[in-house]
């Protein structure tokens, strides 16, 4: 992967701008989160909640916008190329991510001297982002069933009685909150493990020829 060149193709720049959103809605959550569970300075708990469910809405948006383009826009489907196809064709089942599930975990887990070449996104990359998705849709869901104007409706009400009231659903939300900041680090260390090329792309969308 490190000899691979980054294109514009590879990252839309409807997709950085998607990404970004995602990423300052995460921060947002985190720091609005803790502060909600754990009000370290006083006077800013209306301030906190209402960070936290903007930048929820922002997010559930955020994504569902990214996963209807997913379907219209055109990237490449291969790192270090410029030729493109309709995105979603990244997250299908692809020929070139055949066979590389557990030759790409024992890599990661220095079983396996090479890295594995794939697609766009290898099949554990791929997997990993698309778990995203019903988790964060998910992680909204826990939210609204803790939070007193919905919580009582029918929706919620049930998901409530199924995981014991509304502490252990508070439970539930807080180590989700823990899962997605776990996946960020993981994600913000493989992407850049070789240098800073994706991040490059991704942040300032600027090309790479190697």
């Amino acid at each position: 992967m490190s000899g691979h060149a980054h294109y514009r193709e590879a990252h839309p720049l409807v997709f950085v701008i998607t990404h970004y959103i995602n990423l300052i809605c995460m921060i947002m959550l985190a720091f609005s989160g803790f502060y909600i569970h754990f009000p370290f300075f006083n006077g800013f708990m209306g301030v906190a909640r209402g960070m936290h469910f903007v930048a929820m809405y922002v997010i559930i948006i955020n994504l569902t916008f990214r996963i209807i383009a997913a379907f219209f826009v055109k990237t490449a489907t291969q790192l270090g190329s410029r030729a493109v196809d309709t995105d979603i064709k990244n997250w299908l089942p692809q020929e070139e991510n055949k066979h590389q599930f557990l030759e790409t975990v024992k890599y990661y887990l220095f079983l396996r001297k090479e890295g594995v070449i794939s697609a766009k996104y290898g099949s554990l990359q791929k997997i990993a982002y698309l778990a995203t998705i019903p988790l964060t849709y998910l992680q909204a869901y826990t939210g609204f069933a803790i939070y007193g104007p919905t919580m009582n409706m029918g929706f919620f009400s049930g998901g409530l009685e199924m995981v014991g009231g509304p502490m252990n659903m508070r439970i539930i939300h807080y180590f989700m909150m823990w899962v997605f900041i776990v996946f960020t680090m993981i994600h913000a260390y493989l992407a850049n493990i070789y240098n800073l090329n994706p991040s490059k792309i991704i942040f300032l969308w600027k090309e790479t020829d190697h």
